[in-house]
């Protein structure tokens, strides 16, 4: 995948992430791609096993993002979207998708911190896995950031 990555996962810290990259993505003249991940158990290296109910969650989340990014596309204006955008959905483990996804791309851009529990975390697990594994340059956006 070309382009600008980024990963959501319908957290208002993603949120801000996909208008920042909405925004640098239309700047760059880059295609955009907007990922999320219906999350399975991991079970060692290479995550668990997929179940029939997992690719109805992966559907919904798909229906879900998209829903997301036409809000934000609207918001952001004709003039300002990017050339291209595809939403796309997988079942799998966050971070290893997104580090997966990272090995053609030109940038992943990420919420600080997404929908785990942990508060006082500056930065959430995913983002940091990222920023430390991705074949390509990360954006992390803080929250509030647009």
């Amino acid at each position: 995948m070309p382009g600008i990555i980024v990963g959501i996962d319908g957290s208002e810290r993603s949120r801000h992430a996909l208008e920042w990259a909405v925004k640098e993505a239309a700047l760059r003249h880059a295609e955009l791609t907007v990922l999320t991940v219906s999350e399975v158990i991991a079970g060692g290296f290479w995550g668990g096993p997929v179940f029939p109910g997992d690719l109805d969650r992966t559907r919904q989340a798909q229906e879900a993002a998209q829903v997301e990014t036409d809000i934000v596309l609207e918001k952001a204006g004709r003039e300002s979207r990017p050339a291209a955008v595809t939403v796309r959905a997988v079942t799998g483990v966050p971070a290893d998708e997104l580090l997966y996804a990272s090995g053609d791309a030109d940038m992943i851009v990420v919420g600080s911190r997404g929908a785990g529990g942990f508060k006082r975390l500056v930065m959430g697990s995913v983002s940091t896995t990222v920023t430390h594994h991705a074949r390509c340059p990360v954006v992390v956006i803080p929250a509030g950031t647009t």
